[in-house]
């Protein structure tokens, strides 16, 4: 197949802006040209020439000659007008924007439909990982079990650091910032958000189910202290990240985002630092095993650059698993087993099924023992009980009786 010329617009000139022209510059082999950038500050010194830049999106948008869009700005909204209108005209698009593609990645669907275009957005998802492709061209099976990973590259360096250099989440955090892994306000980072919309694109391609990101439960670690870190550090264990995946035999996806002690057996426990880790695992072929770096200005535009490529030989997005009738398991089918510390003397007993350890001292309170998603929704919504939890592993259902279920629900009726 021949590939095509694409002359491009691009939206945004910041660190990934600027690594994507460096990377582009070394590769003339792709025929591609940014004809044109818009930026949003008259103020800022930057690199290149002045006639490259522009301050009006239409200048790109009403551009016949630009025949692909490629969108690297941080504001979700603005980002979806930008891309909505490139698409009703035609224009091919690549984006990083993980929020605005997983808020709105139903109608992104309708309009590649109508206007036969088509958007990339590998680097939304794990930076220089090809995760996305690899979902959709080498897993194009019904037999894909669960999709399982380190997706953010910022809470992964601050909690590499609390291991192995045995400080504080705090401290770790004020690294990070100087480093620029982590923003001055970090919280879409450390509070499990940035990694669930990477989950749903993983999902919609894993498993062929669109869904909200309101339909995903996520806890971060911002919220992590000593009694976490120190048990994981008694056990031998990393505490990590962890956005996760799992079809059950039924055609329920088990989904959500939260911080789990990996054990020194799992291939996640040696993703260290900025690096992502992904992994999959299918009937056939077991589990496979995908890691990169995470984070960083040439990373990221070194997938973009990939979606550039892909584009010129007219490569789309085909989503052949929608047609399938697999669907999000609800808060209530789900149990997880977890460590949670809790405010001393607090009622957090009473709201889980099994407990397996107990632990208060003056200062310190905690709990081991299984508990169901949907109680666990809500002891998270209670600003009274400050409590912070790790994850373990995500129960079988099945092994979970169903008086003892039946039971828990009608204490936290009566509790509530």
């Amino acid at each position: 197949m021949q590939r095509r010329k694409l002359k491009i617009g691009l939206f945004g000139f910041g660190c990934v802006g600027h690594g994507l022209y460096e990377v582009l510059s070394k590769t003339p082999g792709l025929q591609t040209e940014i004809k044109k950038i818009c930026v949003k500050s008259r103020d800022k010194q930057r690199a290149l020439p002045d006639s490259y830049f522009t301050y009006d999106a239409a200048d790109i948008l009403d551009d016949e000659e630009i025949n692909t869009v490629v969108e690297l700005i941080d504001d979700a909204d603005a980002a979806f007008q930008i891309v909505r209108m490139a698409l009703e005209r035609g224009k091919a698009v690549v984006t990083a924007n993980k929020k605005m593609v997983a808020e709105h990645l139903e109608e992104l669907l309708l309009l590649q439909q109508r206007y036969n275009t088509q958007i990339l957005y590998e680097a939304a998802c794990c930076a220089s990982l090809p995760i996305i492709r690899n979902l959709e061209e080498y897993y194009d099976n019904d037999l894909l079990e669960s999709v399982e990973g380190i997706v953010n590259g910022s809470t992964n360096y601050i909690l590499t650091r609390t291991a192995n250099e045995q400080i504080s989440y705090d401290d770790a955090l004020a690294i990070a910032q100087e480093k620029g892994f982590a923003e001055s306000d970090p919280s879409l980072d450390t509070g499990g958000y940035d990694a669930k919309y990477k989950l749903l694109l993983l999902i919609a391609h894993a498993f062929g189910v669109i869904c909200k990101p309101d339909e995903i439960f996520n806890a971060g670690i911002d919220k992590l202290s000593e009694p976490e870190f120190n048990y994981a550090r008694e056990k031998g264990y990393r505490i990590k990240l962890v956005a996760s995946a799992e079809k059950s035999p039924d055609g329920k996806i088990t989904a959500t985002v939260l911080p789990k002690f990996i054990t020194a057996d799992d291939r996640l426990f040696t993703v260290g630092d900025e690096f992502n880790g992904v992994k999959t695992r299918s009937y056939f072929s077991d589990v496979q095993f995908f890691m990169g770096r995470g984070a960083g200005a040439f990373p990221t535009a070194s997938a973009v650059l990939s979606d550039i490529s892909a584009l010129s030989y007219d490569y789309r997005y085909e989503y052949r698993k929608l047609n399938n009738a697999d669907s999000l398991a609800g808060p209530g089918e789900i149990y997880l087993k977890i460590f949670m510390r809790h405010e001393v003397g607090a009622e957090v007993q009473p709201y889980f099924i099994e407990v397996a350890e107990t632990y208060q001292s003056h200062t310190i309170a905690y709990i081991i023992g299984i508990i169901n998603l949907e109680n666990l929704k809500y002891l998270s919504s209670r600003v009274d009980l400050a409590i912070s939890f790790v994850l373990f592993e995500v129960v079988n259902s099945e092994s979970i009786a169903a008086n003892e279920a039946m039971h828990f629900h009608y204490k936290m009726a009566v509790s509530a």
